[in-house]
């Protein structure tokens, strides 16, 4: 194998599939980025088995060939390399020699036969969603991901396509995040993909309205994004019912400035910081919310002015659900309804009717 690159080009490839590769493999060869050069294209790719991302950028290829080298000390090389013109190619010796400039390094590599097969994904049915939307549903999700193990099933992000809908739903048993957009698309798909996964691939989509193609498989999902493929596999099992445990009815509904209120919870939190709970309590009557925190270090109250409809109400929360919620939201003016001091609270924008966030409350001694 021998070819010649730009630096640029081969560390941000290198920076790409990386992201697959955790470095934690018994497989030495998983540890390693599959190099192949053919046609005047290397092809690079990182795999975790679960997760395999693949790109591609174009080089003057001398030599076809393939060699997997180890992730780390290649991605080092190549960063610390002057901005120029990259030479690479395989020696005796199970060696690659990479030159640039004056510098010089032989390295060993391992071969490419021992890597794993990448699933071979047919892409005749796809749909297509702008990366900055997808991006943003992302992130408007994934933090309400479980990050134990106990139930894998809720370590995913259910990717749900019916009635022209996209929809992302996440829920950790505490909070439940749902994001839709409109999709112009008949298909009804029902899938669970990792967390990680999602969160690697909102790294790499860029925030702007270019295409993300997508295509689902029963047991893998395959994002296109022209150089760059991103294949995993999908969680098995049944995700939770999440429309049965969203409230239809509510007693008392609020109405408040985003920024003002989270402003006023992340300083009650500083109070709240010395416990596990990250407990603050919420005081709303007429039209002013009092939130308030108690621990072995002080105390707060902030006043909100609010619009209510409907009782009044003492309810207490983890202040860190509702900060993860307020942060992602994109409406200024932002709805909160209550059913009472022990049910969930539904948080929604005021105008844009695109998403739900569910945070269960803390249940309070005289509760």
């Amino acid at each position: 194998m021998k070819f010649l690159c730009t630096k640029n080009k081969l560390q941000e490839s290198i920076f790409t599939v990386q992201k697959a590769i955790t470095g934690k493999s018994s497989m030495p060869v998983l540890n390693g980025i599959l190099l192949e050069a053919y046609n005047d294209t290397i092809r690079l790719t990182g795999s975790d088995i679960d997760l395999s991302i693949i790109t591609t950028i174009q080089a003057e290829v001398q030599e076809e060939g393939s060699i997997v080298i180890d992730s780390r000390i290649f991605g080092d090389i190549i960063r610390k390399l002057p901005n120029d013109n990259i030479y690479i190619s395989t020696t005796e010796n199970n060696s690659v020699e990479i030159l640039c400039q004056k510098s010089k390094f032989n390295i060993i590599h391992m071969n490419a036969e021992d890597f794993p097969e990448i699933p071979n994904i047919n892409e005749n049915i796809f749909f297509s969603i702008p990366q900055n939307t997808l991006k943003n549903m992302i992130k408007s999700t994934i933090f309400a991901t479980a990050q134990d193990e106990a139930r894998p099933i809720l370590t995913g992000i259910l990717f749900e396509i019916k009635n022209k809908k996209l929809n992302l739903v996440a829920l950790d048993g505490y909070r439940l995040a749902l994001k839709s957009e409109f999709l112009d698309n008949e298909n009804v798909i029902n899938a669970v993909i990792p967390g990680k996964t999602l969160n690697e691939v909102s790294k790499i989509l860029d925030d702007d309205n270019e295409n993300v193609n997508i295509t689902f498989t029963p047991n893998h999902i395959l994002f296109n994004l022209i150089n760059t493929k991103i294949i995993s596999r999908l969680l098995q099992g049944e995700f939770i019912k999440y429309n049965s445990i969203i409230p239809e009815e509510y007693n008392l509904r609020v109405t408040a400035k985003k920024s003002e209120l989270l402003d006023c919870i992340e300083r009650a939190s500083l109070m709240a910081k010395d416990s596990n709970t990250n407990l603050i309590k919420l005081k709303i009557e007429q039209n002013n919310m009092i939130i308030t925190s108690n621990s072995q270090i002080g105390m707060v109250r902030e006043e909100l002015n609010i619009l209510l409809e409907g009782d009044t109400l003492q309810i207490a929360f983890n202040s860190k659900y509702l900060i993860d919620v307020l942060r992602i939201m994109e409406d200024e003016e932002i709805v909160m309804e209550f059913s009472g001091s022990v049910s969930p609270c539904i948080i929604k924008n005021s105008k844009k009717n695109n998403c739900i966030y569910l945070v269960l409350p803390v249940r309070l001694l005289n509760n």
